[in-house]
């Protein structure tokens, strides 16, 4: 034990996310996961995001955020200008100031912090966010450092990127849909800065928020593909925490829709959440809130816009305050309606919720399957497309809203109301709740002793303390 003890002590782990929530939140998760193995940790980013990560940041005891420590990786200063919902692509273009100043400015700093910690510490493993393929560069450029690329979206899209016609999607009726056909230009081109190289790791191998129950056949045809290469793949997901019933009952801080969802009957409450990179048009807003209204289903109803850069701007006053009285008026006793942030995680795993309708972002998809959760997908942009494919037509998990082909038009309250009560209501909607919950414990039961994440996790942690 003393040896182990040791081994770990010489071995720091930096932790470098891109700065966009779904990316934060999966890297800090990972960061409290090692620090609890009692590794060294470190969590580098800009002031601004280490903030929003650890404010936003659910599942954890407060003392556990003590046991990271955080370096500010200094960028410049940059506009945050508010999200454009009328804009012709759902793609949250307003991010890109924020973008280009972390990918032009954050090199600098984390290299500083990398040669500082390697002259004290044996190693230096830094775990980066896939995008941000500089971090490993920086790694490689200490006589003591090793570099491993965290997927934060779904495995399988590795696999379509190297073969968009692979066995593995033919047989299965899947058609891939690669992130450059549902991101913008700009975007593309910031990507390719951050990550030049086409290497799927340009560092010692990836690891990956995925597990067995959900992408197994894809981790080996990845892994298979990594060997040859003779990199590691780890597949350690889920990475979000996974929550009781009987936690919720006891947590101290409740956020006050916990309390409305106690009040509900069991599995009869629809989740309604786009995420924090989407912003819904006026029109949409209005035909949503229509089919809500209109399907008598219970429902929470996260309402906000896409994240500023900068969360902590000014936002001013809500586009949606016009609507919300008449709208909740309506809906009393139906419905509740939250326009900040809400605790995602929390209402997964309450025992009243009975569906998700999402934009199907892998870090929302993960926190839905892994606590039992179908989705009605509604995907707006980057990787949704695909994990809306996988969600639908490859677990059976989920129900379709709308496809993304069709993100320029306007959903009617119709269509809308017609896949609720597909959902909350028929046979298939309830054979797709009881698909997900099965999977829902597969997925859980890879993250106890002997699951396949946990062994992953285990045998991660013994190769960078080897």
């Amino acid at each position: 034990m003393g040896t182990e003890k040791r081994a770990m002590d010489s071995v720091a782990v930096v932790a470098v996310p891109f700065p966009a929530q779904g990316h934060l939140n999966q890297l800090l998760h990972l960061s409290l996961q090692l620090a609890s193995r009692g590794l060294d940790v470190h969590y580098a980013a800009p002031a601004q995001h280490i903030r929003q990560a650890r404010a936003r940041v659910h599942g954890w005891a407060d003392e556990a955020l003590q046991s990271v420590q955080f370096h500010d990786l200094r960028i410049s200063g940059y506009v945050s200008p508010p999200p454009d919902p009328t804009a012709d692509s759902p793609f949250p273009s307003h991010l890109m100031p924020m973008f280009n100043a972390y990918i032009a400015g954050a090199r600098a700093p984390l290299a500083a912090l990398l040669d500082t910690l390697s002259g004290s510490c044996r190693r230096v493993v830094v775990v980066h966010d896939r995008i941000n393929a500089f971090a490993s560069e920086e790694a490689a450029r200490l006589p003591n450092g090793e570099a491993f690329g965290l997927h934060c979206l779904a495995l399988s899209m590795l696999l379509g990127r190297m073969d968009a016609n692979h066995q593995l999607l033919r047989e299965n009726g899947l058609v891939f849909t690669p992130v450059e056909h549902c991101a913008t230009k700009e975007f593309l081109e910031c990507a390719s800065r951050a990550r030049p190289s086409k290497e799927i790791s340009p560092g010692a191998g990836i690891l990956a928020n995925t597990c067995r129950a959900l992408e197994g056949d894809f981790i080996d045809a990845v892994a298979g593909h990594l060997a040859a290469d003779g990199k590691k793949l780890f597949a350690v997901g889920p990475l979000n925490p996974l929550l009781h019933a009987s936690v919720l009952e006891q947590s101290k801080q409740r956020h006050e829709c916990l309390n409305w969802l106690d009040k509900q009957p069991p599995a009869s409450v629809l989740y309604v959440s786009f995420g924090t990179t989407s912003s819904l048009r006026d029109e949409q807003i209005e035909e949503l809130a229509a089919a809500l209204r209109g399907s008598r289903q219970r429902f929470i109803w996260v309402l906000r816009d896409a994240d500023r850069g900068d969360i902590f701007a000014e936002a001013g006053e809500s586009r949606h305050e016009k609507m919300l009285p008449e709208f909740t008026k309506d809906t009393q006793g139906t419905g509740l309606v939250i326009t900040g942030w809400a605790p995602q995680l929390e209402i997964l795993a309450h025992s009243a919720t009975a569906a998700f309708m999402s934009h199907c972002g892998w870090n929302s998809t993960m926190e839905s399957l892994s606590h039992g959760q179908p989705i009605l997908a509604w995907p707006m942009h980057c990787d949704q497309p695909w994990d809306t494919e996988l969600v639908c037509n490859y677990l059976k998990a989920g129900i379709l809203v709308r496809p993304w082909e069709k993100h320029s038009e306007v959903i009617t309250a119709k269509a809308i109301q017609e896949v609720i009560e597909e959902a909350m209501l028929s046979d298939k909607g309830m054979a797709v709740r009881q698909g997900a919950r099965v999977i829902g414990d597969a997925v859980r039961a890879s993250m106890v002793d002997g699951g396949s994440s946990r062994k992953d996790l285990d045998d991660f942690t013994a190769y960078i303390t080897r």
